[in-house]
């Protein structure tokens, strides 16, 4: 397998059309796009604004963030969006520093959780804060049962980035990065440490629903863990569920995740061999857990053959759970392991942070978690799911590190720090 990354810088996004790159700066038809995406007849409607960084401006109930992107084959999103077929493989073009933020247009439902933050002191935490978005915030007829209205709403925000990003065909490129294929047969690479990703991507505490699009458009519903290429995480196999929010990833971290862009790096410069990755889940029970931290685990150690291993997971308790399991078994294989954590305790204690205490699991990298607090001043513009929300995002109030879209990062690319005083 390889993968082209066709690098697009964008500068600025501009609501007039026709859909077209000039220079960095990406002009969006907004009827034209409204048009495709209400080709969709669960939608009613469908609302378009652009934010810029340093814009004195807040979004939300988020549902995800995408960075545009689009093959040329048009296997976008495969299973999904497109017929059902293998990603990772071919060019792929991208517009980097643009985002499509898709807003969660149902009925207020709770707390707000996953915000955009345009400005101001949270905002300096979250990646988010640096890039040209354009917000898409789905209209579903009011009718529809809410997992319908969830699944519109996926689907609105996937289109609406591939439409971007094919404004890139045919242009001249800023950069073109290559994924070369990495494996555990791949030769020339004795003696370095070969290195797997263990990479958790839904937890079954929550059961997904039918059309749950999650894997290959597949929602997870029965499956053990399993081999995925590297490539296929950077290109569309894996998006987030409808609990997003919980888990900490959007579609945008699994498109750039921090973890196997490094490993590649490493591996590109000769310090390691990586060779893979494995794709799982929590479990929905003790049964559930142990199956499945024993079959991550056989995997890396028999068909990766790795000698060390890092490892994600994807929301709260449980998963944490499931992670430091997996770690464990490893650890009795002679796998080292490096995981990462968000920090779950509310008192500020060490003690309450980790919910596991092996020994042999002693490198462990600190991700934040529910201590860190900002107080927000008020904003100029609001751009929200529903009135309450608009009402609820516009005043000054204290925001949990959660609660900032790109902040408590499940997938390490979170700038929060620990310290020691």
């Amino acid at each position: 397998m390889q993968l082209t990354l066709a690098r697009h810088p964008i500068s600025e996004i501009q609501l007039n059309g026709p859909t077209r790159l000039e220079g960095t700066t990406l002009f969006v038809d907004v009827d034209g796009l409204r048009q495709v995406l209400l080709a969709d007849t669960r939608l009613e409607g469908v609302d378009i604004d652009a934010v810029r960084p340093g814009e004195n401006c807040r979004a939300g109930p988020i549902f995800d963030v995408i960075e545009p992107r689009a093959k040329e084959s048009g296997l976008d999103f495969p299973g999904i969006l497109s017929a059902h077929g293998t990603a990772g493989i071919g060019t792929t073009h991208v517009l980097e520093g643009a985002a499509v933020t898709v807003l969660d247009g149902g009925p207020h439902q709770g707390p707000l959780r996953s915000i955009l933050e345009m400005s101001g002191p949270a905002a300096e935490y979250s990646a988010y804060s640096e890039l040209q978005h354009l917000v898409v915030t789905p209209r579903v007829r009011p009718e529809l049962a809410r997992h319908i209205a969830l699944n519109a709403t996926h689907r609105a925000g996937l289109q609406a980035s591939v439409y971007l990003a094919q404004a890139g065909f045919g242009q001249a490129l800023a950069l073109e990065e290559t994924y070369e294929s990495v494996g555990p047969a791949e030769p020339g690479r004795e003696g370095l440490p070969r290195t797997a990703y263990v990479g958790q991507f839904y937890s079954r505490q929550y059961s997904p629903e039918a059309d749950e699009q999650i894997l290959y458009g597949s929602n997870t519903e029965g499956m053990a863990p399993m081999l995925l290429h590297p490539d296929e995480w950077l290109d569309g196999a894996v998006v987030p569920s409808y609990s997003a929010a919980l888990g900490g990833a959007e579609t945008y971290f699994y498109q750039n995740s921090p973890v196997i862009t490094d490993l590649y790096r490493r591996h590109h410069a000769g310090e390691l061999n990586f060779v893979g990755t494995v794709a799982t889940i929590a479990g929905a029970d003790n049964a559930d857990r142990d199956m499945n931290c024993q079959i991550a685990s056989n995997l890396t150690r028999w068909a990766l053959k790795a000698d060390a291993a890092v490892l994600t997971k994807y929301g709260g308790g449980v998963p944490h759970a499931d992670m430091a399991e997996t770690a464990r078994l490893l650890e009795g294989m002679g796998i080292r392991t490096a995981v990462m954590v968000s920090d779950l305790s509310r008192d500020r204690r060490v003690e309450s942070a980790l919910l596991f205490n092996f020994p042999e699991i002693d490198a462990i990298v600190y991700l934040g978690g529910n201590d860190t607090s900002w107080t927000v001043p008020p904003v100029e513009r609001v751009i929200a799911g529903n009135p309450q929300a608009a009402e609820a995002l516009a005043v000054s109030q204290e925001f949990a590190a959660a609660a900032i879209a790109g902040v408590s990062n499940q997938q390490g690319a979170g700038r929060l720090m620990s310290a020691i005083y």
